[in-house]
Formats: structure tokens, C-alpha cells, sequence
């Protein structure tokens, strides 16, 4: 860091912000609650999966809204309200959810107000403010997402074992807020507005897509189509990796560790991931890291060895590590970052839509066949699909040059790195 207005302060306040993103605090999270907070509220899982389902669909809903805004008004004007209304409503959960169906409406009410702590905000700042290591600065963010899968739901376990689920809820939005919010404040904000001049003006002379544009292009569909397909198997697996272990015998402490497990491994997967994109051609990376999910896939529906769950986790982990990266720079390189927001935004939502569909199949997989195995079928055949249709991307459009390309593509690459 060579000084304070230095690109790499929006990398470090992003890392700490999405520790306590959506992702770890209602998503990743959930699983812990899961088997104690139905029991509590006499509910069987399919129900109770409905509402991470609700959760996450009104966060997809509500976030091309929360993009327009912030590249209409900037990140910090929307964002820090964001945050605290989050942490507020991940805190009534355990004040006011006395019936299942209160428990799937304050869900669904936090999911709202998650749309602005999502990555949606973090990565606009880093892609503005980064194009050679755009993938690096990309992957060391969204690290931050890993950092929290792997300790956010052990903090959840440890205060649902000492206190009980509700003060459990109500510390996970304190973390938040302590965390998220001087992070956003006095490195995100600040020094985006400082390094980057991300504003609606600014927006407006980089190159790229209208978000109207983008909805016709072919890119943007065949990107939509393929991360909803990856949100579907690696949130629905890791929504439901602690209930499948403790069916199969596992404690619930050593089966938090697979999650924990899984978290550490996307945090790997995101590094390696963001250093890779700015080295190689990012349609490849992303075939490799869609692929090591079926892997994990594979070895839970082979084999019933509760010694193949950490393993499994990781796998899974390690695919969801990319996903959010690639997203970003993937947006970048084929839509351009004239219209990053609202872009980010359709593409989140779709990524929502299949986020919160996987841990539903799962749950009514087992609810209506005891068994988690058909759902999983299910995605292992997704995954395939995601794969073949990040082979079929083309050239970059926009941005720095990757080193490996296809074979006699033309460049038609229309920024120089920064």
C-alpha cells in the first residue's frame, strides 16, 4: 500500500465486510439452525427450508434494484443504511419468530435488506478500481465470504449451545453490525470515492453495457443460466451437509466441522481462483472449478462413510469459492462496467434464485423420500450443464488480456491495464 488512497484499503475493507455478508450470516448459517429451531417450532425440515428459500429470493428480488441505486448514488449512500437494517432483522429473527410461519416472514423480510450487504457493493468498488489484478483484488475480496463460511457458523453453534437459537440470532446481527459497518464506512466507501470516483458520473464513461443492452446479449444468458445452476448444487449441499451428517451419525459439533471445513476451502478457492483469472483464459478456470463440486457430489452419494463428509465439504467448497469471483470478473470482461450495478444485480438474482432453490430440493427430497439422494442427482446434472456452457463463452470483450486464449482467437479487447 503505497498510500491511503491506495486500491488495495477497498480490498481489505471488503475482506472484513463480507465475513458477515449475507452469504455466512443468513445462508451459511442456516444449517446450524436448522434441526434445533425445527424442533423448537414442531416443523419438519421441508418447511423450515422454505424460508432460506423466501430469504434468499427476495434478496435476488431486491438486488438489481439496490445495483441501480448504488450507480445511480454511489456505494456508501446506500450501503451503510443497508447493513444496519440488516443486522436489525438477522436480530428479530430470534426476538419475534414464535410460529413457523413468522419465522419464514422475518426471513424473508432479512433477505430484503441483505440485497445491500451482498458482494454486489464490494465488487463494484474493486472492479473500478482494479483491471490487470482485477482478478487477484476480486478473489482476496470475496475471500472474505470464506473467511465467514468457515467462522460464522461455529460462532452460531457456540452461542446456540450457551444460550439457546434466539440469542444466537440476535448475536449474529451484533457481529455485523460491529464488523460490516466501519468497514464499509472508512475503507469501502471512502476510499472507493477517493482511489476509484465511483459515482453515477463516473459510471457513465466506462466502457460497456447498458443493463438493457445486457439482457439482449447472448453472454449474459449464457452466464445467468450457468451460475444458477452451480448456486443450486453447492447451496443446497451445503445447506443441508450438517443434517445429512447427523443422519448418518454424526455429531452435531463434528458435523459443523465439514461447514467449517467447506468455509476454510472456499476461502482457497477464491484466492487461487482470483490469481488464476488475471494469468488465464477465465471460461477454462471456470469449467475446473464447476467440475471439483461433482466430485464432492459423488462421494456422498457413493458412499455413506461419515469419514468422506469433510472431504466432501471441501470439494464443494472449493467450487462455491469461484463462483462469486467469477461472476464479477466474468461481468466485467464480456458486459463491460458501464452499467456494474444493475448488471451485477440480474445476474445476483438469478444466482439467488438458484441458492435458495437448492436447499429447498434438498429439504423436500428428504422429506418426501427420507433419502438426499435424488436431489443430488439432480445437481450433478446441473453442474454438467454449467460446464458446457462456460466452454462456449468466446472471447473477452472488454479489459486486460488473459496470457492463455483459444487457439487463433482475435483479441478485440477494448481497455489497457491499469
Amino acid at each position: 500500500m503505497k498510500s491511503v488512497r491506495s486500491p488495495w484499503w477497498i480490498v481489505l475493507g471488503s475482506v472484513l465486510g463480507l465475513v458477515v455478508g449475507n452469504g455466512p450470516v443468513m445462508q451459511f448459517s442456516f444449517g446450524v439452525f436448522l434441526v434445533p429451531v425445527a424442533q423448537a417450532l414442531q416443523a419438519e425440515r421441508g418447511t423450515m427450508s422454505a424460508a432460506l428459500m423466501v430469504g434468499l429470493l427476495m434478496t435476488g428480488l431486491a438486488t438489481p434494484l439496490i445495483g441501480r441505486l448504488v450507480d445511480r448514488f454511489g456505494i456508501r449512500a446506500i450501503a451503510l443504511p443497508a447493513i444496519v437494517l440488516f443486522a436489525l432483522a438477522m436480530a428479530a429473527i430470534g426476538l419475534f419468530a414464535n410460529s413457523t410461519w413468522a419465522f419464514i416472514a422475518l426471513y424473508g423480510l432479512a433477505g430484503i435488506v441483505a440485497a445491500g450487504q451482498t458482494p454486489l457493493t464490494y465488487c463494484k468498488a474493486v472492479s473500478s478500481a482494479f483491471d490487470s489484478k482485477r482478478g487477484l483484488a476480486l478473489g482476496i475480496s470475496i475471500a472474505g465470504v470464506g473467511i465467514g463460511t468457515a467462522l460464522v457458523p461455529v460462532f452460531a453453534q457456540r452461542l446456540l449451545a450457551a444460550f439457546g437459537w434466539r440469542t444466537a440470532y440476535v448475536g449474529l446481527g451484533l457481529l455485523t453490525l460491529l464488523v460490516a459497518l466501519p468497514a464499509m464506512a472508512y475503507l469501502v466507501a471512502r476510499r472507493d470515492a477517493a482511489a476509484a470516483g465511483v459515482g453515477a458520473p463516473a459510471a457513465l464513461t466506462l466502457p460497456g453495457l447498458t443493463g438493457r443492452q445486457a439482457l439482449r446479449c447472448m453472454s449474459f444468458w449464457k452466464l445467468a443460466m450457468a451460475f444458477f445452476l452451480v448456486a443450486l448444487a453447492a447451496s443446497g449441499t451445503i445447506a443441508h451437509i450438517v443434517p445429512l451428517m447427523v443422519d448418518r451419525g454424526v455429531d452435531a459439533r463434528s458435523a459443523t466441522a465439514a461447514l467449517s471445513a467447506a468455509g476454510i476451502a472456499l476461502i482457497g478457492g477464491r484466492l487461487l481462483a482470483g490469481y488464476l483469472l488475471d494469468k488465464l483464459f477465465a471460461p477454462y478456470i471456470a469449467v475446473v472449478f464447476f467440475a471439483l463440486p461433482l466430485a464432492g457430489l459423488g462421494m456422498l452419494l457413493g458412499s455413506a462413510d461419515t469419514a468422506l463428509a469433510v472431504p466432501a465439504a471441501v470439494l464443494v467448497g472449493l467450487g462455491l469459492g469461484a463462483e462469486v469471483d467469477l461472476i464479477a470478473f466474468l461481468q466485467s470482461r464480456y458486459l463491460g462496467l458501464r452499467a456494474f450495478g444493475e448488471i451485477y444485480g440480474y445476474l445476483f438474482a438469478i444466482f439467488m434464485l438458484g441458492s435458495a432453490t437448492g436447499p429447498l430440493l434438498m429439504g423436500m427430497s428428504h422429506q418426501h423420500l427420507h433419502d438426499y439422494a435424488p436431489a443430488m442427482g439432480v445437481l450433478v446434472a446441473g453442474l454438467l450443464l454449467a460446464c458446457g456452457l462456460m466452454a462456449r463463452l468466446g472471447e473477452y470483450q472488454y479489459g486486460a488480456a488473459p496470457t492463455l486464449r483459444y487457439k487463433n482467437m482475435p483479441s478485440k479487447n477494448a481497455a489497457s491495464s491499469s
